[in-house]
């Protein structure tokens, strides 16, 4: 996100079938979509987002951002780099209740397949962190994770630790903000993927060393196919200048289905390489975005030849021989 960079269509009304008509026989391999949650903290769009999965057999990433399980009593436990303890961008969960909540819904998610994966803590833009500052997010990060419950008064379910200690395979920057020393902190921490990048549309990960480096493809949208960041808050900006349109709502979530259903139907076509889409769970613009994901996943992760899966399952099906390029 530090790459900030009407009515409804006729178009828009068409069915996918229809206006994927005429396309060439499909190849032999599915179309892959990893749809991912950065954030990851409004326990209702927790329960909307499992629902959705349920709905369609979509297996989503959530990046957790690990403040949100810490309530006011217990905020001090967090240790910025360089600040006093108890800072945040985003705050912390309002209470125990909603933490624990929140919990619940991790508990859940893992154990219905999806992925949970870092988002780090508090939300600060580390483009200028030493690599032993971004060591020490990561090391409060799978702390707090996996002492949740007990930071909470709660006992964790049987299995918990076994997950935050060994699950934790991906990472997303906040603000999609990297710099030089990031790279090196996660190859030594054995993370698997990075999906902090921005390519020009739908790409290959790169392979550097063990770590596979994800991009967000920026992709055509709206009346002059211009390109942005195929996540919401980047539409968010794009469509209102990032203030709060709720009154056209419609017509907003009509522009980015659109645009993920060109994406998608690019690939699709040709040479159906991972398409990303990333979301929050805060609702802009009335909710738009969310409206668009929900009528995206019920269209295309349906389909027998789709596979919308998270980053690990991606990568457990493309190893790095198999569709990943090299790296410098």
């Amino acid at each position: 996100m530090s790459k900030r960079i009407g009515a409804l269509t006729a178009a828009l009304c068409m069915s996918p079938q229809i206006a994927m008509a005429g396309e060439p026989p499909a190849p032999a391999q599915p179309q892959y979509v990893l749809i991912s949650f950065d954030g990851a903290h409004d326990n209702g769009q927790w329960d909307r987002s499992l629902k959705l999965a349920d709905e369609t057999g979509a297996r989503f990433t959530y990046f957790l951002s690990c403040v949100f399980l810490l309530s006011p009593d217990s905020r001090n436990l967090y240790h910025p780099p360089g600040m006093r303890p108890g800072r945040s961008n985003v705050g912390f969960a309002p209470s125990r209740d909603d933490a624990a909540r929140r919990l619940a819904n991790v508990w859940a998610a893992y154990q219905a397949g999806h992925e949970i994966a870092s988002h780090g803590c508090g939300h600060f833009d580390g483009k200028d962190w030493s690599k032993a500052d971004w060591a020490s997010e990561f090391d409060q990060f799978d702390d707090i994770l996996a002492r949740g419950w007990e930071i909470n008064g709660l006992a964790a379910p049987a299995g918990w630790t076994e997950m935050a200690e060994h699950s934790i395979r991906g990472f997303r920057a906040p603000y999609l903000s990297q710099g030089p020393a990031l790279a090196k902190a996660l190859a030594e921490r054995g993370i698997a993927y990075n999906a902090s990048a921005v390519t020009r549309g739908p790409q290959l990960p790169e392979r550097r060393g063990k770590l596979a480096e994800f991009g967000l493809p920026m992709v055509p949208e709206g009346p002059s196919s211009r390109r942005v960041i195929a996540m919401d808050y980047n539409l968010f900006v794009r469509h209102s200048a990032g203030i709060e349109r709720a009154g056209e709502a419609e017509a907003f979530a009509g522009r980015a289905y659109q645009a993920f259903a060109q994406a998608f139907s690019a690939e699709y076509s040709g040479q159906r390489r991972p398409l990303q889409l990333g979301f929050h769970f805060t609702l802009m613009n009335g909710g738009a975005y969310w409206t668009a994901l929900e009528r995206f996943a019920r269209d295309f992760c349906v389909r027998a030849d789709v596979r919308c899966v998270s980053y690990s399952d991606w990568l457990a099906a493309h190893p790095a021989q198999d569709g990943i390029a090299a790296g410098g």
